[in-house]
């Protein structure tokens, strides 16, 4: 299948876009969490209405929703799902957004990538392997070095907009309903807080968010916290003696005894983790907190053992302090809500191959939107935006393998609708 251009080329609209400042910020209760988002989203907004979705909104809360229409009979359209693809416009916090300058480093040949504004920074690579396996001749999109880039995930962005716009430009494609949506404040996990399924109106979704070419991601941790509450007691130091228990030594006792084959340092892969992350409070009181993470929910209950027995040992060990644990559910493997629906991957795996793509699918070592929403109703795989070194001064994107993410997104709506035609 030839498609027709878009009306903006893909690196015009991502240059656009990572220029905007859209940092979120964690310490803030509101939606968006930062007032600097609004600018990309209202732009987005726009931006959707000028290529001709006047049906496109944008809630109080930040959500642009959008709906590009079937052009199947009435008949066939009904029997096609309704499918959506989603991105978020905010960046990290751990690294400046602001005054974003890309680079554009053009058809790459190989070796390593230094960012001029600060030439400390280098994109190494042998530290990311594919540059030279599969990225040779691309067009590669660095920071200057002294901002992250947002690729993370406005390549994303960049992606659906010109999804949208090829969709437009290429009547000729079967599709049924196609929704698109642009969130904030999914770096600071509360993407999917006010995301509301049933106004967005898919059976089913893909978030563009993910790494390397041909990726697809539909396995997350199962994630659960800890938090182990110690009540010591209090007594002067210099006549301590058979008084004193220190909550803050228990405490240490505590993270010394985790499993040193389970921490983060030591696991890949499958493997899950315990990771000790705040320890806070005085002699007289204590709390350390954990995070619990494990693709398989009977590896968090062993996990949750873990931890109770120790807990049960220091009690022994310190029979007048006061312990408790307490395990508090973040979220759980998307697996479980995707595996019901295997058209999910299968078709996925079909749209990248169409694009030219081998696809592969890759663990996500941590939390995404699609997970959140996947047990919001809405089975939700990640696919790949092109990003890597994401959340630092190196991070980088190809050209080509955006535009690669453009192509399958519109593949996958089209294979949904011939396949839900066949039967």
């Amino acid at each position: 299948m030839t498609l027709n251009p878009p009306s903006e080329p893909l690196l015009e609209r991502f240059l656009r876009y990572v220029q905007v400042f859209t940092t979120s910020d964690e310490s803030s209760a509101t939606c968006p969490s930062s007032e600097c988002q609004w600018d990309l989203l209202r732009m987005l907004h726009a931006e959707l209405v000028a290529l001709g979705l006047d049906n496109a909104t944008i809630d109080d809360n930040g959500y642009v929703f959008a709906t590009i229409g079937s052009n199947l009979r009435p008949d066939e359209t009904t029997r096609v799902p309704v499918v959506g693809f989603i991105a978020h416009a905010d960046t990290a916090p751990g690294v400046s957004g602001e005054g974003v300058r890309p680079v554009v480093h053009k058809n790459y040949q190989g070796g390593d990538i230094v960012l001029p504004g600060d030439v400390s920074q280098v994109i190494h690579a042998s530290e990311f392997p594919n540059l030279e396996s599969h990225y040779i001749g691309m067009d590669i999109v660095t920071t200057d070095g002294t901002t992250l880039l947002g690729a993370d995930d406005k390549a994303g962005v960049a992606a659906i907009m010109t999804a949208v716009d090829l969709f437009l430009r290429n009547p000729d494609i079967p599709h049924g309903t196609v929704k698109v949506g642009f969130t904030p404040d999914e770096e600071i996990g509360r993407g999917a807080d006010r995301f509301d399924v049933p106004r967005f109106g898919a059976q089913f979704a893909y978030t563009l968010d993910g790494g390397p070419l041909g990726e697809i991601e539909y396995e997350t941790f199962n994630a659960f916290s800890a938090m182990v509450h110690i009540e010591g007691v209090a007594a002067h130091p210099g006549y301590a003696k058979d008084k004193l228990v220190n909550a803050i030594r228990i405490a240490g006792h505590l993270v010394a005894r985790l499993p040193g084959d389970m921490s983060p340092e030591q696991t890949e892969n499958r493997e899950g983790y315990i990771h000790p992350y705040t320890i806070e409070g005085r002699s007289e009181s204590a709390t350390v907190k954990m995070i619990l993470r494990n693709f398989e929910m009977g590896g968090i209950e062993e996990q949750k053992q873990i931890i109770e027995s120790i807990v049960a040992e220091l009690r022994n060990n310190y029979p007048r302090a006061e312990l408790s644990v307490e395990f508090t559910e973040s979220y759980r493997n998307m697996r479980y809500k995707i595996d019901p629906e295997p058209r999910l991957v299968q078709f996925a795996e079909e749209a990248v191959r169409r694009a030219g793509v081998q696809p592969h699918h890759e663990l996500v070592r941590g939390g995404t939107d699609g997970a959140r929403l996947s047990y919001m109703g809405l089975p939700c795989p990640n696919l790949f935006a092109g990003g890597e070194g994401i959340h630092s001064e190196r991070e980088w994107v190809p050209v080509q393998v955006m535009e690669k993410a453009a192509e399958t997104t519109v593949h996958l709506a089209a294979i949904w609708a011939e396949r839900s035609l066949e039967g």
